[in-house]
């Protein structure tokens, strides 16, 4: 586990020095080891930089950039099956040298090209300087667990697994793209592959691209796409084999993810999905795993208690920390540096502050991130299906041409509802479209388009996103797995994976996602709908596995979500930020923001009207983000 980050410079103006600088920034993500080498082809300059967390072989021969005959490689995750790997490559004549994954894939890659992504079960993003061929390749995990970004204009190709380094070097111009903020604005974060600076973008999961040194093109090329899983016909296999076969794939992900030679603990959050992971490890462990766990003093958003029984259940050595708005204050000016473009999940707070918490004991920590993506549990896809089947498509239609007809905005009572207007809308457009993709997408903005309008003050012209992805699924599996496919292109990878990346990774621990293993998920996108939810019960699939290590009793409640009670402590504790922030001069500052009908939200929110705290929390964290990146340059 490791930060990344390179150039290749066809001005060949760029050093050694602007590598170092580009690395060491990522030093929170390798506080082990640091290594920089720039490479001289006749066309370019090619700088490999690294910052290690070891994990795997903790002696100096995990050194990166690390060679082998005329490849040079970056790699940043792990390959937990590399031992398999070694083997075969082992009785293909490769000697080796170390214990570590980055040796058999540098090796894998010599032997078999690119197809050695075909053998590897992992989270990853590396990078490799072929100077036989002449081409600079960078690659990024089937599921995004592991970040690149990269930026390109006519004489230069950067990349970083954060943002940040590419700020570092010189000429790199911070110009805001303001269809990406409108993004930000609207969904909490930005999706795939945009980012908050022009001309920068992120790699797509399962993609990589080649860039070629002799004539300065670039190649996009996926090897791998959750489109294709869900494309597949569905099984036959019968309910009973359908959860044997889950259960028995994850007790093997789960295994796998336990191999590192650092200690490794559980995020518990006293949901299926963590659960599901401190249960098979523990029921097959020779001592206690260590478990952690974030309480709230606010009993309405505190699972601490739920994830104590099963951790007593299970006999994990469980660790807790009950936060207050104090602890939020300290994570919520470091939040900007962590994530170095606007991020405003709800959970970045909770998340950071269990970081913390495990970095005490362990190296390694695994989540439950991506169950409700794979296993259908989210309310928000029953009510997807609800909106776009209640009545027939014509009726829809009428319906949503009727609602154009009226703005809930000058009717009293509608005001006084909490967020109708954005309801009212978005209801309109849902019916409009008559999908349940766009369904999706209209539940998951925080912010309308119109509102994103209002206030910018500007028309944002609106990019293309994974959510525009129905075309490619019509006619193809039923509608709950097509909304599976559009979540996991969207909101897992472009905001839970980036969330739990840069919070663990900020106190130097390595996160990992189990349930991401690829095995799972094209296990899982043949499973029909009927199985996936059954008898109103979301995740059934899951549940009865859970059921096998965990008693239903312990498990059975409403579902909650992984958030701060930020709602509170802006009106209270946390009130004086906000009012900073979001004053109208700091926010006509940008030149991107209306002021003034941003401060009169404010306002209603702290006189306690029902206004949804979520808008808020999009614009502070671009404020705060806006202040750090832009405007102290």
């Amino acid at each position: 586990m490791c930060g990344i980050a390179g150039f290749i410079d066809f001005n060949k103006r760029a050093d050694l020095n602007v590598l170092q600088r580009m690395t060491n920034v990522l030093e929170h993500r390798g506080p082990n080891d640091a290594g920089y080498e720039v490479f001289e082809d006749q066309a370019a300059l090619v700088g490999f930089g690294q910052r290690r967390l070891s994990i795997q072989d903790l002696s100096s021969s995990g050194h990166q950039p690390m060679h082998f005959n005329h490849l040079s490689i970056l790699f940043n995750g792990e390959v937990y099956n590399f031992k398999e790997i070694r083997k075969k490559l082992e009785q293909l004549g490769y000697a080796f040298h170390s214990g570590t994954d980055t040796e058999v894939l540098i090796k894998g890659y010599d032997a078999w090209g690119m197809k050695v992504l075909d053998q590897c079960i992992g989270m990853f993003a590396f990078a490799i300087y072929d100077r036989r061929e002449r081409k600079v390749i960078l690659c990024r995990d089937r599921a995004g667990v592991k970040p690149l970004y990269y930026y390109r204009d006519s004489n230069t190709l950067l990349f970083g697994s954060e943002l940040k380094s590419l700020c570092e070097f010189p000429g790199f111009r911070r110009d805001i793209d303001v269809s990406s903020m409108s993004l930000f604005l609207q969904f909490s974060y930005i999706p795939g592959p945009y980012t908050i600076y022009k001309d920068t973008h992120k790699l797509r999961p399962g993609y990589y691209i080649t860039l070629d040194l002799a004539n300065n093109s670039l190649q996009e090329t996926c090897y791998w796409n959750v489109l294709d899983l869900y494309r597949q016909p569905l099984t036959t296999m019968p309910e009973h084999e359908i959860i044997n076969q889950t259960d028995l794939l994850l007790q093997s992900a789960y295994k796998y993810r336990m191999v590192a030679d650092v200690p490794v603990g559980v995020f518990l959050s006293g949901g299926y999905d963590s659960a599901s992971v401190a249960a098979i490890l523990q029921s097959g462990a020779g001592s206690r795993i260590k478990t952690f766990s974030i309480g709230y003093k606010e009993q309405q958003w505190d699972e601490s208690a739920e994830a104590r029984k099963i951790a007593r259940h299970l006999g994990t050595d469980h660790n807790e920390w009950i936060v207050g708005p104090e602890d939020a204050k300290g994570v919520l000016d470091l939040l900007p540096e962590i994530y170095d473009e606007p991020f405003a999940d709800n959970s970045t707070v909770p998340t950071t502050l269990v970081s913390k918490l495990a970095s005490q004991q362990v190296k390694v920590a695994l989540s439950g991130d991506g169950g409700d993506e794979i296993f259908a549990g989210y309310n928000k896809f029953n009510q997807s299906l609800s909106y776009t089947s209640r009545f027939p498509r014509g009726v829809q239609s009428m319906l949503s041409h009727a609602m154009g007809l009226v703005n809930p905005a000058y009717i009293p009572y509608f005001n006084k509802q909490y967020n109708f207007t954005s309801r009212y809308e978005k209801m309109k457009l849902i019916w409009a479209s008559g999908q349940s993709p766009r369904a999706l997408k209209y539940i998951a903005q925080y912010l309308t388009e119109s509102e994103v309008q209002h206030y910018m003050g500007q028309t944002a012209a609106a990019y293309k996103t994974n959510f525009d992805l129905n075309g490619e699924l019509n006619g193809v599996n039923d509608e709950l797995n097509r909304l599976l496919a559009v979540d996991y292109k969207t909101f897992l990878v472009d905001n839970n994976l980036v969330k739990v990346d840069r919070a663990t990774m900020s106190v130097g621990i390595e996160g990992r996602e189990p349930m991401l293993d690829h095995r799972i998920v094209e296990f899982m996108a043949k499973v029909p709908a009927s199985l996936k939810t059954k008898n109103g019960i979301n995740k059934y699939i899951l549940k009865q596995v859970v059921h096998r290590y965990i008693p239903p009793a312990l498990m059975d409640r409403p579902k909650r979500p992984f958030i701060a009670p930020l709602q509170v402590w802006f009106r209270e504790e946390l009130k004086e930020k906000m009012q900073y922030y979001l004053s109208a001069d700091r926010l006509e500052k940008t030149g991107l923001l209306h002021g003034q009908n941003i401060n009169k939200l404010l306002q209603r929110y702290l006189a306690g009207e029902k206004v949804s705290h979520q808008k808020l929390w999009n614009i502070l964290v671009f404020q705060l983000w806006y202040n750090r990146w832009i405007e102290k340059l």
